[in-house]
């Protein structure tokens, strides 16, 4: 089974919060949410945020063969319509630009661990220190190593299930469907969103 179906979605009334009130604590929750719009327990710190961002460019990519594949809402526009609709901010859960911002903004929280995607490829070792840090989790090395090729597994598992899009999850898979025209107009809308903010990301390794 695919490591997201085991996962209640905070947002998803069934059946998400029906499976949520039975979970003892510590539970472990999904939330495509904003920030502004998590639970009050999240802003005060009871509980503890990972975040993980990823580059818009491959995420957009990834988002469009994500909505193809589905059986009931399948796209069957082209890319190109897609990708301006993420550039003007018409796609589910609002604009990506704000979202991603907005848990940058509070990255330095006590409670708020925010991770990027392409730093689990470059180096997964440390990804995995990062975490244990911050849930509170001590291991030694051969933990910390077979913590570490378990979530290399899973990361395989994601990048290459058969139901889904051949690379989907690998890093710079933007630049196999991406035109010159598209790049340009899209690094454009990313300067003029992003332009205020100190968030970088890696488009490609």
């Amino acid at each position: 089974m695919n490591i997201d179906e085991q996962l209640p979605v905070l947002e998803y009334p069934q059946p998400g919060l029906d499976i949520i009130k039975e979970l003892t604590s510590p539970r472990l929750l999904k939330s495509h949410l904003p920030y502004r719009f998590l639970p009050s327990d999240l802003h005060n710190g009871d509980s503890k945020v990972i975040y993980m961002a990823r580059n818009p460019k491959d995420l957009v990519v990834s988002y469009y063969q994500f909505h193809r594949s589905l059986r009931t809402m399948s796209y069957r526009g082209t890319f190109q319509e897609f990708c301006r609709r993420f550039m003007n901010d018409k796609l589910g859960y609002g604009s990506w630009f704000e979202h991603v911002q907005e848990f940058w903004e509070h990255r330095m929280d006590s409670n708020v661990l925010f991770l990027k995607y392409e730093d689990m490829h470059r180096d997964l070792v440390t990804m995995v220190e990062q975490l244990a840090r911050f849930l509170g989790v001590s291991c030694d090395k051969a933990q910390l190593e077979s913590l570490t090729e378990h979530c290399h597994q899973l990361v395989d598992q994601c990048c290459n299930a058969e139901a889904l899009p051949v690379g989907r999850g690998r890093v710079g898979l933007w630049k196999d469907i991406f035109t010159v025209s598209m790049n340009e107009k899209f690094d454009l809308v990313y300067k003029q969103k992003m332009g205020k903010c100190d968030l970088t990301f890696d488009f490609y390794l």
